[in-house]
């Protein structure tokens, strides 16, 4: 496999994203595959536009400018998935949500349920430590507009079918937003999981159960951590924190 100019491995096709993501038995691999993809031609211009244009508050920065593979140890049990990268957040930094407004949110969150070891992300190399649960987005590559096209979803798709197969303790999976929530049945139903016709609704607090192939999976809805949403009151600490605390007691009652 060819290498990159960061020294990733390449993938420039939906139908190589499948083939590397199948055959990738690690998260470590899987991490480094996802940062060498380039599938997605409007995202890889964008994302590489936005490195090289810079917000002028980060102009002294070197940006990411790449994929952004998820973070969190192999033996979680809690999984969440949230969109895409945000322009300056994760496409600046490197590391899901970290770096913006909605890593603010969802880290500090995390902290207060357990699962992290300090409530803020900032940048590689702050400290940041989560137990028990892995965080990604259904979309690697920060969007124009942070929107995604459904192609766009489908292509990154089998990255994140592969993710949550090499946790082998899954037993919950957080959902940010409807547009992850839409993007993740088709995954759930390839990896086996039976799903609900019709599929269910997305709503914050949403919570679905599902019979698969390593016994049964939770899959629980929440507004998304965005500025829109937060901002607004449409989701609030204490929501969040209902989200995560039912999500930790899901999972260690699966233990």
């Amino acid at each position: 496999m060819a290498l990159d100019a960061g020294g990733f491995p390449v993938t420039r096709t939906p139908a190589g994203v499948q083939r590397s993501a199948r055959a990738t038995h690690a998260l470590a691999v899987l991490d480094e595959r996802i940062s060498g993809c380039y599938a997605c031609s409007r995202l890889v211009a964008w994302r590489e536009q936005v490195a090289r244009e810079k917000r002028a508050s980060f102009r002294d920065e070197d940006y990411w400018g790449r994929p952004v593979p998820g973070l969190g140890p192999a033996d979680a049990r809690i999984a969440v998935v949230g969109l895409a990268p945000a322009a300056h957040g994760g496409n600046r930094t490197g590391r899901v949500f970290t770096g913006d407004r909605s890593g603010d949110w969802i880290f500090a969150a995390l902290w207060r349920a357990g699962l992290a070891n300090q409530p803020t992300s900032t940048h590689l190399g702050d400290g940041l430590e989560l137990s028990d649960v892995r965080v990604a987005a259904a979309v690697r590559c920060a969007p124009p507009g942070n929107a995604p096209t459904p192609e766009e979803r489908d292509t990154c798709s089998p990255w994140l079918a592969r993710e949550l197969d090499l946790l082998p303790r899954l037993r919950v999976v957080v959902v940010l937003g409807g547009f992850g929530w839409t993007a993740l049945w088709p995954v759930l139903a390839a990896a086996g999981y039976a799903i609900p016709r019709p599929r269910p609704v997305f709503g914050h607090g949403a919570e679905v159960e599902l019979a698969g192939p390593r016994g049964p999976l939770s899959v629980l809805g929440s507004y998304h951590v965005s500025q829109q949403n937060t901002f607004t009151g449409k989701l609030t600490e204490p929501m969040l924190d209902a989200v995560l605390t039912r999500a930790t007691d899901l999972a260690g009652s699966a233990h």
